[in-house]
């Protein structure tokens, strides 16, 4: 079979966050797809010697890494060659920044919003694959993006594949939006083996190869309630038209049903590479390497609603996605500083979600969860709640 004609003439890309698991698929697809990308800027956190590589591989022009400390190894690693070299927040800036068609936002964490939102100031598209952009700072990260005249891509599998099932349809005529979840590795266990899991045992994703945070979040259904809160932002939709169906297969991504009646829905093989190769090349597409889809084989597809006694840490999502303003800011930042102290065996799996709760109480009692005017106000609350939430840990002893 011959293979699609690459995107001509070649689409020129960034993409920030090039060491980490979304940054290595897309090295894969575009490695896979030769003639159809040029990569101008890499850029990762502290990996000198694998964003040497990586920006080797594919032949970037400027590679930056955000930790200063390591600069020095990175200048190292690519002396000989004729790939400027930068460290530090301001050289991550300036990556985001570079003439480019489209900038991969995959750098994980609050780290990412920065970076990414330079890249929208530059007018630039992006691919984004960060959630705390929208998360922490979705109205005035998307305000700012249609000011720019900015396309924001969703990466994510769930959203990309509701973008490709929405097929150009307005906003108005959507009835609802599900976004499904495999339902981690606790779908079949008891309330009280939950409560008794381990890290290692929640790390132990059935489908999906993730970053411990992001494993995490998948096993307690964190993960979805963000999700959430990235669809009204990307999608422009209500809160109320937006759910979660459990489906342990991670075939269909995700399903939207129109005021017709008419449901569509994304699927593919669960591998990062298909939403990714949908990104770089839009509105084209090139080809990947990713193991094809076989119904027939597969037999069957199931599908669940999500149980919020098993799992409150989605319920407590979805009350901050109804609320608004600053309440996902404040559940996110809440949620990082607990799933760390859970990976350190400080609190239990069912603390998670309890103390994100609690801290989110405080805030809306305090006042606090007003819509952030913009990006750095969105960070200094992100800051706060960080704060609050080591001190929370702290009082207990943690």
């Amino acid at each position: 079979m011959t293979a699609p004609a690459p995107v001509s003439p070649p689409r020129k890309l960034t993409i920030l966050g090039a060491t980490g698991s979304i940054g290595r698929s897309a090295e894969a697809v575009i490695l896979g797809a030769p003639g159809a990308f040029e990569t101008v800027a890499v850029a990762g956190g502290r990996d000198a010697k694998n964003l040497a590589r990586v920006a080797r591989a594919l032949g970037a022009t400027f590679a930056a890494v955000a930790d200063p400390a390591a600069y020095a190894e990175l200048k190292a690693e690519l002396a000989g060659t004729n790939i400027a070299v930068g460290a530090g927040p301001e050289a991550l800036k300036e990556a985001a920044a570079m003439e480019s068609d489209l900038v991969v936002g995959a750098i994980a964490g609050a780290a990412g919003v920065i970076p990414t939102f330079a890249a929208v100031e530059a007018g630039r598209d992006v691919a984004l694959a960060n959630k705390e952009c929208l998360v922490c700072a979705g109205e005035p990260f998307m305000r700012r993006a249609r000011e720019m005249n900015v396309r924001i891509l969703p990466m994510d599998s769930e959203h990309n594949a509701i973008f490709q099932a929405l097929g150009g349809e307005s906003a108005k005529t959507i009835e609802k939006m599900w976004l499904t979840a495999s339902g981690g590795p606790f779908r079949t266990w008891s309330a009280e083996q939950i409560a008794a899991a381990t890290p290692d045992q929640a790390l132990a994703h059935p489908n999906w190869a993730m970053g411990p945070k992001v494993t995490i979040d998948s096993a307690s259904l964190m993960n979805k309630g963000l999700e959430l809160i990235e669809a009204l932002h990307v999608f422009g939709i209500d809160a109320s038209k937006l759910d979660v169906l459990v489906h342990p297969q991670s075939i269909v991504h995700g399903l939207v049903s129109f005021t017709d009646g008419a449901v569509t829905a994304g699927m593919a093989v669960p591998d990062m590479k298909v939403p990714i190769a949908h990104c770089l090349g839009w509105p084209d597409r090139v080809p990947t390497q990713a193991r094809r889809l076989d119904l027939a084989e597969i037999g069957s597809l199931t599908f669940e609603k999500p149980d919020f006694n098993r799992f409150p840490a989605l319920r407590v999502a979805m009350q901050a996605l109804a609320a608004g303003g600053a309440m996902p800011t404040i559940l996110n930042a809440a949620n990082e500083i607990m799933v760390a102290a859970f990976l350190e065996k400080r609190i239990s799996f069912n603390d998670i979600a309890k103390h994100v709760e609690a801290i989110c109480e405080i805030f809306d009692k305090e006042g606090a969860a007003r819509t952030p005017p913009d990006i750095d106000a969105a960070l200094a609350v992100d800051h706060i709640v960080r704060e609050r939430s080591l001190a929370v840990l702290a009082g207990l002893g943690h």
